[in-house]
């Protein structure tokens, strides 16, 4: 595995495969690696001949009162596990070299609508922070196929319509969200939860299949369900940004139109913010309301 720090030793590096046809895949990560990350790695690896990773923590996307000073830095540990994966290239970049001229005057990218709602109502400028640096990271890597998790649904919506909108000659590829044994989402922030929040925290899954076997079940009073999911995140210590039932493509809401639905939470667990989806794909051969699970 090669290691480049630099936008031109990166894309040096990749010039070789490039004129030898390789087909390129990228994982673009903030570091502190998961198996969620590394499933995101070995599917990678399954569609292209070379495998890319960064490891690049965006200050762009953080807010003034967020965890940027504390998010887990472990390069060492992410470097091995990637070398074990079989990694080609590595690329992690400091500030500079992502932001020359700092942050106030870089040039941003925005998707209206979906990077307004949801996450993006309580994080305000944060899916900025996030099209802006992965459209600097495409641009810089320069891709055939980009892989990202299903988790973060929103932002993959978000960079799904980006990539389409500004004619980015780049598949973009969701990888199914790794969890735990007991339903919790593999996430960076885990380790931030105390051994009795780490009990608590799978209580957001199962709330998210409760409300999905209702749905397929036939129950369509999407408000009463949303009410009744945040009510008993409440109960369990959770303090819920939101519990929404949405269009999967829109993330607007669910109407006769829509074909995929996507149940979606995010709950602050003490300090540590949580997030997790569940969705439902129509049944064609239904009526509507009557949805079958995904």
């Amino acid at each position: 595995m090669r290691t480049c720090t630099t936008n031109t030793s990166i894309q040096s590096a990749l010039l070789k495969a490039r004129q030898s046809r390789q087909t390129i895949a990228f994982v673009p990560t903030m570091g502190n690696l998961h198996d969620g990350h590394l499933d995101l790695v070995r599917k990678a690896h399954t569609l292209c001949d070379i495998v890319v990773v960064s490891i690049f923590v965006n200050p762009l996307q953080f807010g003034a009162n967020e965890d940027l000073d504390t998010y887990p830095r472990t390069m060492a540990a992410d470097k091995e596990k990637l070398f074990q994966e079989g990694v080609h290239f590595l690329y992690t970049p400091d500030v500079v070299e992502i932001y020359p001229e700092g942050l106030a005057t870089q040039t941003q990218v925005q998707v209206p609508e979906l990077s307004e709602t949801l996450c993006g109502s309580n994080r305000p400028g944060h899916f900025n922070g996030v099209t802006t640096v992965v459209a600097k990271l495409f641009n810089i890597v320069r891709p055939d196929i980009a892989i990202f998790g299903e988790k973060d649904f929103q932002q993959l919506s978000i960079i799904c319509k980006m990539v389409q909108d500004l004619c980015m000659p780049i598949k973009i590829v969701g990888a199914a969200t790794a969890r735990d044994e007991d339903g919790l989402a593999k996430s960076s922030r885990n380790s931030f939860l105390t051994p009795d929040q780490r009990h608590i925290a799978p209580i957001m899954h199962q709330t998210l299949m409760t409300c999905r076997e209702a749905i397929a079940c036939g129950f369509d009073n999407f408000l009463q369900l949303e009410s009744h999911a945040r009510m008993k995140l409440l109960q369990a210590g959770f303090e819920p940004d939101y519990f929404a039932i949405r269009d999967a493509q829109t993330l607007q809401s669910v109407t006769e139109e829509t074909e995929e639905v996507a149940i979606l939470a995010a709950a602050r667990l003490g300090s540590t913010r949580l997030i997790d989806n569940v969705r439902l794909s129509l049944d064609p051969a239904s009526d509507w309301g009557i949805l079958a699970a995904r």
